[in-house]
């Protein structure tokens, strides 16, 4: 079924809405369209995204849909696509699938001939990447690195990466992280710290990894943070 309303419509599919990471007005025009009429909201924290829905007047169902579940509910929520619904996906903040639930409910209503379709809009680390002065004509994004197992093997296959680099870090882990980067690419390697993106208390950190660790040793880190390091230039010794 197709849905109108005010003269538009939504067609039945699967809609990937990204929803501010931070500043409410970062939300899009269609992105508000999309969550008032869909039949099904599927949401990371619904008591985050319920926040969100408020503020703009939005009454929608909503479904909880998260790293936890999604497996057991995939199935059911791709048979209600193929019976005619329209659902949005929503993380937390940011686009789904970006170090967030979406990839799996995506790929398998494309699967099942649900069509897909990503809306435009917020996700943390393009601001991040171009605000940060470092190259961004072609990037590597890393996201979360592995907490434990794994990590140290990760960045050292990052070592020798010309590209930049993009991570997501917790504040508990930060200065730990820079840390480690500085001890793997050396603490001259030039890097931005993006702190509460479009949030009242936004800021970045630019410098060398030597600079980012002295400043969050004196300062503790809070908030949400996207790395940004530079990649190994060509001159550049081992």
């Amino acid at each position: 079924m197709t849905h109108f309303k005010n003269n538009v419509y939504l067609c039945p599919m699967l809609y990937i809405v990204p929803t501010p990471v931070g500043n409410l007005e970062d939300i899009t025009l269609r992105a508000l369209k999309v969550l008032r009429e869909a039949d099904l909201i599927l949401a990371e924290d619904t008591r985050t995204s319920g926040l969100l829905l408020k503020h703009f007047d939005i009454h929608r169902p909503m479904l909880a849909y998260h790293k936890f579940n999604e497996h057991q509910t995939v199935a059911r929520i791709v048979e209600r696509l193929q019976a005619g619904e329209t659902a949005a996906v929503v993380s937390d903040a940011g686009t789904p699938g970006i170090s967030d639930p979406g990839f799996l409910i995506a790929r398998e209503a494309i699967r099942a001939g649900v069509e897909v379709t990503c809306l435009p809009g917020a996700t943390a680390f393009v601001p991040a990447l171009v605000s940060s002065g470092l190259p961004c004509d072609k990037f590597c994004f890393e996201g979360f690195l592995p907490q434990k197992k794994g990590r140290q093997t990760r960045l050292s296959q990052l070592a020798d990466e010309p590209r930049t680099m993009v991570f997501y870090e917790s504040p508990h882990r930060l200065l730990k992280s820079l840390q480690q980067f500085a001890e793997v690419f050396g603490s001259e390697r030039p890097v931005a710290v993006c702190r509460e993106l479009s949030k009242i208390h936004e800021e970045v950190v630019r410098g060398t990894l030597a600079d980012a660790i002295a400043h969050f040793a004196e300062n503790a880190p809070r908030g949400e943070f996207v790395v940004i390091l530079g990649g190994k230039e060509k001159t550049e010794k081992p």
